[in-house]
């Protein structure tokens, strides 16, 4: 009796495993439209893909996409940047409805920012900043509704805060930049959200403001999300999201391709990951491919390596 108990015990916890891997199969990531979550998220699925999953990318924004982990409608997401977007994820993850998988990127900034030119004319804070609302025509440059960012900017704008009288102009990350090159090579003043990694910080000299610290805090991190008991299911995939550690200069080399040189994305990171696939030994340390074969081996063999 005690055989048989075990054997049916054993045979219960195979039949589970093998369901859990079958609802492993596709796996669904959430991209928000900014370009370093595009690159991350493409170099994520391209090996994937080549371990033998289907992956499904959601273009969704950033409260779209934790709703969606939520309700099991979204597996993964590579870009809860830390503190920023602490508060609005924060009662997802009290709640355990999304779980943290890692630390994806160290080292990030995300705050206001304006050309060099302006801060050394004494724009230095977000205190200064309506000091020169005439220069600046009343108007700061965001990116897509809705991202927390945004939100907290649009809050300084109510009376006796720091943006009191100023517009929050929304739109997206491309259109934002795109009034930033319309202002910069005349010198007039802009003020935007900016970040890094991205290749703005090449493409154009700027300095980040003082002020903003108690909402987007000082250098940052980038976090992967998932849903509940996404990694107890699906341990290989975890597996990779746990690996994967990306860097500034990484992101902000494939972003300039992007950007810059009119590259597809999943063109320009798999053209990375050829001219640097030894980033693939930490990432793929432990993972296999989806019928259990030597991963390592499957990507490398996948991106002509």
């Amino acid at each position: 009796m005690k055989l048989k108990t075990t054997l049916s015990a054993l045979a219960l916890s195979t039949l589970a495993t093998g369901a859990f891997a079958a609802g492993c199969d596709k796996v669904t990531f959430s991209d928000v439209g900014w370009t370093d979550i595009t690159v991350t998220t493409s170099a994520t699925k391209q090996v994937l893909t080549a371990l033998g999953y289907e992956v499904d990318v959601k273009i969704l924004s950033v409260p779209v996409t934790f709703a969606g982990l939520e309700t099991n409608d979204v597996d993964v997401f590579l870009g809860n940047w830390i503190p920023a977007q602490l508060g609005t994820v924060q009662p997802y993850l009290d709640s355990g409805a999304i779980e943290v998988i890692g630390t994806n990127l160290e080292g990030t900034k995300y705050t206001l920012a304006v050309p060099t030119y302006l801060y050394d004319k004494g724009l230095t804070s977000y205190a200064e900043i309506g000091k020169f609302k005439d220069e600046l025509d009343g108007k700061i440059y965001g990116i897509e509704p809705g991202n927390e960012g945004n939100t907290y900017l649009i809050g300084l704008t109510a009376p006796g805060k720091a943006l009191e009288g100023f517009q929050i102009v929304e739109s997206s990350e491309q259109g934002m930049l795109a009034q930033v090159s319309r202002f910069y090579p005349e010198g007039k003043g802009v003020v935007f959200l900016g970040w890094e990694p991205h290749p703005m910080n090449a493409n154009f000299d700027l300095t980040y403001l003082s002020g903003g610290e108690d909402f987007f805090g000082g250098e940052g991190i980038v976090q992967t999300l998932s849903r509940k008991g996404y990694a107890a299911e699906c341990p290989n995939v975890a597996k990779l999201l746990k690996n994967q550690k990306f860097s500034l200069t990484m992101e902000n080399q494939i972003m300039g391709a992007i950007l810059d040189e009119g590259q597809d994305p999943d063109v320009a990171v798999a053209a990375w990951l050829k001219a640097t696939p030894a980033v693939l030994d930490g990432w793929l340390e432990g993972v296999t491919t989806k019928d259990g074969g030597d991963g390592l081996a499957a990507v490398k063999t996948a991106l002509g390596l």
